[in-house]
């Protein structure tokens, strides 16, 4: 079975459609799958529901697909990086349902298991539980939240090889690999790809099963949220102040 790819809109060519619901891996701009995320965009469908832990920031990631109003719901955690998200909730114009980063996870993790709702003590008592069953176990309070199951699954891996088996490196773990679990197909775009074989059994973080596409996207620059850097001191001046040079 071929599962490489030309390029993304050929590995999207068939399955996108309008009213999907995608899982777009990635923790703020580290391990996005953004070559897919803009195949998502030139290919104009809409009234997508999107779950992912952010929303990009404006112009970048899923930031793109927020510009062309591409996406009618978000299901996520943290979001206070895009302008343009917030507008368009606070005006009524894109649904939200927020989750705690830690239920968002699990929910995923759950639906990828074929678990279809757990308990946890997390919200209880707050908005988060509006709406949903409260029940009680052993004289505490917990809230049931559903797994999560997309119909396409966009995930970004540091190596992976012809056969689909996928290794992230660092923050890209967060939330790639429980959603290459979790969705219908699940397609992977790699920096480094390889031959089977060439990627050690013990560093593989998703099999390659649950694998369908993948394309070959070198790394490119990477984006940045928020440089929080401070400004480098010059030789003079750090001696002055008895710092190293």
């Amino acid at each position: 079975m071929k599962k490489v790819y030309s390029d993304a809109a050929a590995a999207l060519a068939g399955e996108i459609r309008d009213g999907m619901t995608l899982m777009c891996g990635g923790f703020g701009l580290c391990g996005i799958p953004d070559e897919l995320i803009e195949a998502v965009r030139e290919s104009g469908a809409k009234n997508l529901t999107v779950i992912s832990n952010n929303a990009g920031i404006d112009g970048v990631g899923l930031g793109k697909l927020l510009d062309t109003r591409q996406v009618s719901k978000m299901i996520s955690s943290y979001v206070g990086e895009n302008k343009e998200f917030a507008r368009q909730f606070l005006a009524g114009e894109l649904e939200i349902e927020f989750n705690p980063q830690g239920t968002l996870a699990e929910r995923i993790r759950a639906g990828g298991a074929g678990i279809p709702a757990f308990f946890t003590k997390t919200g209880v008592g707050t908005k988060v539980a509006e709406g949903k069953e409260v029940r009680e176990f052993d004289g505490e309070h917990y809230v049931m939240e559903r797994g999560l199951f997309a119909d396409i699954a966009l995930v970004h891996a540091h190596r992976g090889d012809t056969e689909g088996n996928l290794s992230y490196r660092m923050t890209a773990r967060n939330f790639n690999p429980m959603m290459a679990t979790a969705a219908r197909m699940t397609i992977a775009q790699v920096e480094h790809l390889v031959q089977p074989g060439e990627i050690d059994p013990d560093t593989i973080h998703t099999a390659g099963i649950f694998v369908k596409r993948i394309i070959h996207v070198p790394i490119r620059e990477k984006q940045i949220e928020q440089r929080t850097v401070r400004k480098r001191q010059d030789a003079a001046s750090a001696a002055a102040g008895g710092g190293a040079v």
